[in-house]
């Protein structure tokens, strides 16, 4: 049998001061050397040589809220983006169970783009054969990464709006038995790293801001990997709400929209099979266009943050650390704050996936479909964007029919795939939850135990 890569454990990956002093120093000098290295397993964790969570603390005169917006950033991930977490756990996990063997196994990718880089990142290192199946219509940039770390790429029609159609292709994929699939909509490592690394990580990262606590955490539902981060941050702040971001276009769980949109980062149409919505609080609609002009702001409205009273040292660190999913959790943070009447000692949290180094063709499709966006129409977006933001689309979650609806929902997106109706009937406790959570404690034994056979 060929022998899997070692890597770290779901808690190393929380807290990488655990790892062996002399791994962490190899990964760290691999991050900047050599991108490609296999130790760079080691550097999947939101933390920094410091082992602090690397952050940004909106400005408010960006954010026109008295309340903290606190963003993680997914940039220093290696392959750029927090979605390589997702694909290792699952990967890893397949790995010792003994389903997964390198050689033996290709790995199927299914996914909008950061996920399908992750995998083919993760696989080039722990030398597997994989296939990234997503729609044909993302950015240039996403399929050229993917090929760069080796893997294949298996398209199918469409934008971020029609993700079914990967999952569909996955399904006909997977009768193949030499093909494994890291089906992040469904397998729950994509829920045991959210919730255990970044629903951490993201009380870590408020320590000293604000009331140290964490009033609201704003996520684009995407896989629903990213928004198990709230169950961690519920269990230890009851109070906080957990609010799932959707396009305004395509607010699939708020009312069944089904439109197209260009939040590059977010799939939809579909309740995710590992979405626990009954820690889901709120759901608020964001426009699309607002994302990629909020961007385009961001990006090369430099000047027009300085006119707001941003120092210039500050724009340029907010110049590169953000994609359109991200702008879209920042202004679904901002909306929720006014929602909620947040005040100065209250903390927002959210995410930001990727930075911008993924997104140069995002900013020129801007182009084309503007005739000006010099800085005089900057001025106006910010105003529109980040000024006029209100309260409006926001829809409450918590009642008894409104989760009936989010349940109603994944039946009729899961049943066809074969799963039971008793198992998604587990996902209507909380208890299902936290036994999966709970499952780390294994893991962590099964990887540690598989390191020490190398």
């Amino acid at each position: 049998m060929n022998k899997i890569p070692f890597g770290p454990t779901y808690e190393e990956m929380l807290h990488p001061s655990k790892i062996s002093p002399k791994i962490r120093e190899k990964a760290l000098v691999a991050k900047v050397n050599n991108e490609l290295d296999p130790i760079n397993l080691f550097n999947i964790t939101w933390k920094n040589e410091k082992n602090e969570v690397n952050k940004i603390v909106l400005p408010k005169e960006l954010t026109g809220v008295e309340a903290n917006i606190v963003v993680l950033l997914g940039k220093n991930f290696p392959s750029g983006s927090h979605k390589v977490g997702p694909a290792y756990s699952t990967l890893i996990e397949g790995s010792v169970d003994g389903e997964i063997t390198p050689g033996e196994h290709t790995i199927l990718g299914p996914s909008t783009g950061n996920f399908g880089i992750g995998v083919s990142y993760i696989c080039n290192l722990m030398k597997y054969d994989s296939i990234v199946i997503m729609p044909d219509n993302m950015s240039k940039e996403r399929y050229e990464r993917i090929e760069r770390y080796g893997a294949k790429l298996d398209l199918t029609p469409g934008t971020e709006s029609d993700v079914i159609l990967t999952l569909e292709r996955t399904f006909e994929l997977k009768r193949n038995p030499k093909n494994r699939s890291l089906a992040q909509f469904e397998l729950m490592p994509n829920y045991r790293f959210h919730r255990h690394v970044t629903g951490n990580s993201c009380i870590e990262a408020v320590e000293g801001i604000g009331n140290g606590r964490i009033a609201a955490f704003t996520s684009a539902v995407g896989s629903a990997g990213t928004i198990a981060a709230g169950d961690q941050i519920k269990a230890v702040y009851p109070e906080a709400k957990v609010v799932a971001l959707e396009p305004y276009e395509c607010s699939t769980l708020m009312n069944g929209g089904r439109g197209q949109h260009r939040i590059e980062g977010i799939g939809d149409k579909m309740c995710t099979l590992i979405h626990n919505v009954l820690n889901t609080d709120f759901i608020a609609l964001i426009k699309d266009d607002d994302t990629v002009r909020g961007l385009k702001i961001i990006h090369d409205g430099i000047e027009v943050l300085k006119e707001q009273g941003i120092s210039e040292e500050k724009a340029l660190l907010l110049k590169e650390s953000f994609g359109p999913s991200g702008l879209c959790n920042i202004i679904g943070a901002i909306k929720i704050a006014k929602y909620l009447k947040l005040g100065p000692d209250d903390n927002v949290v959210t995410i930001a996936t990727d930075g911008f180094d993924r997104y140069d063709s995002v900013l020129e499709d801007l182009e084309r479909r503007y005739l000006e966006t010099e800085d005089f129409v900057l001025r106006r977006w910010f105003n529109d964007i980040f000024r006029k933001i209100g309260e409006e689309d926001v829809t409450d979650f918590r009642s008894k029919e409104r989760k009936e609806q989010l349940f109603t929902q994944k039946e009729n997106d899961w049943l066809k795939f074969g799963y039971e109706q008793s198992y998604l009937d587990a996902m209507k406790k909380q208890e299902f939850w936290d036994n999966e959570y709970h499952k780390i404690e294994k893991y962590n034994d099964l990887i540690i135990k598989m390191r020490e056979q190398k």
